[in-house]
Order: structure tokens, then C-alpha cells, then sequence
């Protein structure tokens, strides 16, 4: 289309048609080929801008309406287009410069409701800039001069109340609203976002199924869900209807619902249901949250979108503190403190008080831990003491001792859920600084004392899945608390216990050891024997999945051995756990096999045992396996901001794998 030279008759009857069919990208390559080419016209102008601002294209569209309003200054509609279009690309500045421009409209030859109607929709343009400035009460007063009878009014009530924290109220404008326009999705959707900044899911989940199933049935063409069922589509573009739509807020809406309710794999296939877009193409949000709820599986290409992001103007307001959060988790200390140096400015309107000392304190463990450790004190004392105040509010509320789990589960009352939601917050936030007090003593080995941090939070945190996980590895790790570990291990086992896979590996591991170490073998077997079935079935329903839950049991078993000094037994069956090696080696099953062998080639070297000639060619032969199967198995994760990166041939089972074969070799 794009090499098509018309003549100017036929070039509006083309465009007109390309428009009316939504062929937007088509008709912006026409016109600007006839503007490149042909003196500027005011039609092709007019059109161009038209197409870019239903293309979503707001800078464009905002260059062509500024054209035409210096080209004709006379015509205010101009001037409105182009502050709306500053306005849709975030220039709240200039547009509002040039809202005050457009004369108080006289408009020659209209009547007196075609002028009200313009200055109404001026007023309401610049309540919206003013809302985009968050100037409050600057966009309450201009909103407040709309009759009270158009339901915009009722919106922009509701909008205003929403920022201000009232969700409810404003949750009740906007449903006001819907019923006096009948159902629009963007309303639909604000109504779920209310629900869900209250925390009510299940409501906020009924809109967002609404607006999910209208877009599907009315709008066929936006191919929802073909990327998550592996048909490759093109994109859809970012038109005016996938916006009216609000299927991309939607879909949005639904990832964060599922990540809250830590169901992530329903979060990750939300954003990939969305209608296709080029990366290009997506709006920030869509951008922000695809970073986030891909870390584990593209953690370079998260922290390149996170950055990427904090460069824009506006960016989501949550995109800085998990930056901030993510170079912590991945112990990038050196990097946030850059960016909090950097972005001052940006520190007090984007953290809270408790993010901001929390992350500050992290950053200092690095170079002095006791002071880490105050900071962290003092900001669990605070904790503490509000946790300790809302049991008194459950208390007080139910009118007899309860603990908060109960109340949790058996409570109707609002005034019970309030207190209870309440609680579950200021736990969620005490939960992070006791595991980074925890970290300062993990790092020392200094277990008898994490042990005694741990006691002092019990009485708050003893429902808590993170910390029972924890209490049990500090146990586990003192080699001689095996029994009181396994029960810390045991309630998230049996939690599981029908879709035991979804339990980490290690833990499994680390519970069939302890059974084991306190001699209750039959336990561990039956334990074992249930990841078996539920490995099988996985391989049965996909074959190409590899699964590496009782590998790594065994594998830890084997280690058991081998640090007992049963090397033989101990390495058998660190070799027998890893076959089929198709199927079972891999950077996580490598990572225990090779500590188990280094550890038996060290103490050989040292001459320290003696190994069978037979054991040390089943030792041979088991490395040559992984040298052949190791190929495209990688034998570290690197760190997804390394600097310098490993060499990729040197990255693998089969480098490293060579390495022990000759190691054992010259042993022998």
C-alpha cells in the first residue's frame, strides 16, 4: 500500500475506506508519502492526525494538530485536539498551555448549546491535566464546575476519591455511573480496580471475566489467548477499539490478583492472553509487569525493562521500589544505592517510610552489619508493636481471647476482617526485616543464635510458611536437631502433599535426610515413593518435561554419605540418581553431583581413602555420560548483570565434567 501514488480524488476515497476498516498503519504510510510529496493539505493533515490518535500514536498526533492549528489558527478544534493529544502523551504542561489558549469560545454562528457544550468539554480536558499532574484539588474544582447531572462528573468524582484512598465511595461512583450509561468496559474495569486496592479478589476477578468475555465475543480480531495456545499472530497494534475495549488494563488487573494470590503461573499465562503486541507497542504497565513476573526465567531481560522504564516519563509509580527490591534479591547492593543517590527526588514520592529504611538497611549490611542490624531492630520493634495491637483489636472486637489464625477462618464480621487484613499486612512487612536480621547470622554460620531470633518472633509468626521454611534450615543445619527440624518441614510437606512437586526440592531432600538421620527410614521411603508417582504422571502427560524433585532427593542422600565418609555407597548412588541423563542431568542435579566428587577426589589426593579400582571406573564412566549429555547444560546460572560473562564453552556440564574425569585419571 504504501508505494501507491494516487491521485488526490482517489486518494480520499482510499484513505476514507482504509479508515473506515481500522487499516490505520496502511493510511498514516499513504498520507505521509503524500505529504513528502504534495504541498501540506489540511485534509491530509487532518486525517494523518485522526490516524495516529486512534493508533494510540500521541506524539504524532499532537506534531500533526500542532501544524494545523499554526497553519489555521482561526479554528480552535485544532488547538483542542492538540492539547488532548499533549494530554494522552503525559505533556501535562503543554497541553494545559494550550487548553488556556483556545478563546473562550464564541464560536461565530453557533447557538448558545454548541458554545456551553465546547466549554464544557475545555473544562473537563483541563480537570483531566490537573488529575494528571495530581494536582488534586486543582482538578476538584474544575470538576466541580460540571453540571451534576452528566455522568462524567460522576467518573471524575469517582476517579478523584480513588486517588485519594476512598475506594469504596469511589467504587460506588462508578457504578452509579454504569448505570446511567448501561455497561462500559472502562468502567467495568475501575469498579474491579477498587476491588481490588479493598482486596476483595472475587469481585475485582467477576468484572475482569466480564470484560474479558465481551472482548472476546464483540472483538474476535484482538486474537485473545492465540499467543498462550502457541498460534503465532500478528499484532494487533494499539487501535482505539483494544483500548475501549480495556482488555490490556484487564488482563493487567488479573497477572496482579494471581501474583498476589502467589498463583504464578496463572499470572505469567494473564499476560500472555493479552492481544498481541510488538514489544514496542507495549504500554508501560504491560512492560512493567511482564519484568516482574518473568525474573525467574529472564531476569536480564526484567532488569533491562525496570531500567528502561525508570528512564520514561511517567513510569508506573511501583517500577522504582521493585528495581530497588530486585537488586536486592539478586544482591546487586552497589546498583541500588547508585539508583537511590540518582533518584532522590524520586525516594519520597515513590517509597514509603518503612520501604525506604528497609532498603537502606539492607545496603548497609554490605559494609557494616551491626549497624544494619539496629536499623533492622528498631523497624521490627515497630512492627511488633503494631502486631501486638491489632491481636488486641481482634480481641476486642470478637469479645474473647482469639488467636488471629481463627478469626481468620471462622469471621464475618467487617470489623473482624478489617482488623485481621490489617494484621496480615503489618506481617507481611515484619516477616522481610526478621529474614535480613536472620541473613546477618546465616552468613556468620552462626546457627545457635539465628535459633534464638526465631524464638522471639514465634508468637507472631508461627503460621508463617517463610518462617517455619527457615526455622527449619537453621535447625537442619546444626546437625543435631534432625527430629525438630523434620517437624518445621513436615506441616509444608503435608500442606502439598496432593501436588507435592509444587514443594521445593531441597526441602523434600532436606526432610528425607532428617527422617533418615533420626531412623525413620520407612517415612522417607513413602515420602520418596510419592514423588515417584508424581513424577511419573508428569512424564506420562509430558514427556518432554524434565523434572528434577527426586534427583536431587537422592542426590542429597548421596552427599549424606559422602560427608559420613561412605564414599562408595554414597557416590552409587549419586550416579544411579542422575540416569536416565537425558532426562535428569541438569545445572541444579550437576551442582550436587560435582560437590560429592570433589569432595572424593580431594580426600584421594590427601590420601586420606582408599576407592576400589572398580568404584573409580564407575566414577570415569558416569562423568564420560554427563560429558556426552552436558552439551546445553549449563554448570552455573550466572548473575543476570554480570559484567563480564563466563565463556560459553567453559559454562557447561561437559567442560567441567572433563575436568574431574582427568582429575580422577591422574589420581589413579
Amino acid at each position: 500500500m504504501a508505494h501507491l501514488q494516487l491521485k488526490e480524488g482517489e486518494y480520499t476515497s482510499t484513505i476514507y475506506g482504509l479508515v473506515k476498516d481500522q487499516r490505520y498503519n496502511d493510511a498514516v504510510q499513504i498520507l505521509n508519502n503524500q505529504l513528502q510529496s504534495h504541498q501540506k493539505s489540511r485534509a491530509a493533515l487532518s486525517l494523518l492526525g485522526y490516524c495516529y490518535f486512534q493508533m494510540q500514536d500521541f506524539v504524532n498526533a499532537s506534531d500533526c494538530y500542532e501544524q494545523l492549528s499554526i497553519m489555521h489558527p482561526e479554528v480552535d478544534d485544532y488547538k483542542l485536539y492538540y492539547s488532548q493529544s499533549l494530554h494522552k502523551a503525559c505533556l501535562y504542561q503543554e497541553a494545559m498551555k494550550v487548553a488556556c489558549q483556545i478563546d473562550n469560545p464564541e464560536y461565530q454562528g453557533k447557538d448558545s448549546k454548541a458554545i456551553a457544550k465546547k466549554k464544557l468539554m475545555i473544562t473537563k480536558l483541563q480537570a483531566a491535566i490537573k488529575y494528571g499532574e495530581e494536582d488534586l484539588p486543582g482538578a476538584k474544582s474544575l470538576v466541580e464546575q460540571c453540571p451534576a447531572d452528566d455522568p462524567d462528573t460522576e467518573i471524575n468524582l469517582g476517579c478523584l476519591l480513588f486517588k485519594d484512598g476512598r475506594y469504596e465511595e469511589a467504587c460506588s461512583k462508578f457504578t452509579t455511573a454504569m448505570q446511567i450509561l448501561g455497561y462500559k468496559a472502562d468502567l467495568s474495569y475501575n469498579i474491579a480496580l477498587c476491588h481490588y486496592m479493598l482486596k476483595q479478589y472475587a469481585p475485582a476477578l467477576k468484572h475482569i471475566a466480564d470484560i474479558i468475555e465481551r472482548g472476546i465475543r464483540e472483538h474476535p480480531e484482538l486474537s485473545v489467548g492465540m499467543t498462550t495456545e502457541g498460534i503465532d499472530v500478528r499484532s494487533v497494534g494499539n487501535t482505539l477499539t483494544l483500548h475501549e475495549t480495556a482488555l490490556i488494563e484487564a488482563f493487567n488487573l488479573k497477572a496482579a490478583i494471581e501474583y498476589q494470590l502467589k498463583n504464578y503461573e496463572a499470572s505469567c499465562e494473564a499476560l500472555t492472553d493479552m492481544p498481541p503486541r510488538a514489544e514496542e507497542e507495549l504500554d508501560a504497565v504491560s512492560l512493567h509487569n511482564q519484568a516482574l513476573m518473568n525474573m525467574e526465567t529472564n531476569a536480564t531481560g526484567g532488569f533491562q525493562k525496570m531500567q528502561f522504564l525508570l528512564q520514561q516519563n511517567p513510569f508506573p509509580p511501583e517500577t522504582f521500589g521493585n528495581l530497588l527490591l530486585l537488586y536486592a534479591k539478586y544482591e546487586y547492593y552497589d546498583l541500588a544505592a547508585d539508583v537511590l543517590a540518582e533518584n532522590a527526588h524520586l525516594t519520597y514520592k515513590y517509597l514509603t517510610p518503612y520501604l525506604y529504611d528497609f532498603l537502606e538497611a539492607v545496603i548497609t549490611r554490605q559494609t557494616s552489619p551491626e549497624e544494619a542490624y539496629r536499623k533492622l531492630e528498631d523497624m521490627a520493634k515497630q512492627q511488633t508493636e503494631t502486631l501486638s495491637k491489632l491481636t488486641k483489636q481482634v480481641d476486642l472486637h470478637v469479645g474473647k481471647r482469639m488467636e488471629v489464625q481463627e478469626a481468620r477462618q471462622n469471621h464475618d464480621d467487617e470489623s473482624v476482617k478489617k482488623a485481621v487484613n490489617e494484621y496480615d499486612e503489618a506481617l507481611e512487612r515484619y516477616i522481610p526485616v526478621l529474614m535480613q536480621q536472620a541473613k546477618i547470622y546465616w552468613d556468620m554460620e552462626n546457627y545457635p543464635h539465628l535459633e534464638k531470633i526465631f524464638r522471639k518472633s514465634v508468637e507472631f509468626c508461627n503460621e508463617h510458611d517463610v518462617w517455619k521454611l527457615n526455622v527449619a534450615h537453621v535447625l537442619f543445619m546444626q546437625e543435631n536437631k534432625y527430629k525438630e527440624a523434620a517437624g518445621f518441614y513436615e506441616p509444608i510437606v503435608k500442606k502439598n502433599y496432593d501436588n507435592i512437586l509444587n514443594v521445593s526440592a531441597i526441602v523434600l531432600a532436606n526432610l528425607c535426610v532428617s527422617y533418615i538421620m533420626t531412623s525413620q527410614n520407612e517415612e522417607a521411603e513413602d515420602l520418596m515413593r510419592k514423588i515417584e508417582k508424581e513424577e511419573e504422571q508428569v512424564a506420562y502427560d509430558d514427556p518432554e518435561k524434565k523434572i528434577f524433585h527426586l534427583c536431587i532427593v537422592n542426590l542429597v542422600i548421596g552427599t549424606l554419605y559422602c560427608a559420613k565418609g561412605n564414599y562408595e555407597f554414597g557416590i552409587s548412588r549419586v550416579i544411579k540418581s542422575l540416569e536416565p541423563y537425558n532426562k535428569k542431568l541438569g545445572t541444579d542435579t550437576w551442582y550436587y553431583a560435582k560437590r560429592c566428587f570433589l569432595s572424593l577426589i580431594e580426600n584421594m589426593a590427601k590420601h586420606m581413602i582408599m576407592m576400589k579400582d572398580q568404584v573409580v571406573q564407575e566414577c570415569i564412566g558416569f562423568l564420560e555420560c554427563c560429558e556426552m549429555y552436558g552439551k546445553d547444560v549449563k554448570a552455573v546460572i550466572e548473575q543476570p548483570l554480570e559484567a563480564e560473562p563466563m565463556h560459553p564453552g567453559k559454562n557447561t556440564v561437559t567442560y567441567e565434567a572433563r575436568l574431574l574425569k582427568n582429575l580422577l585419571m591422574q589420581l589413579q
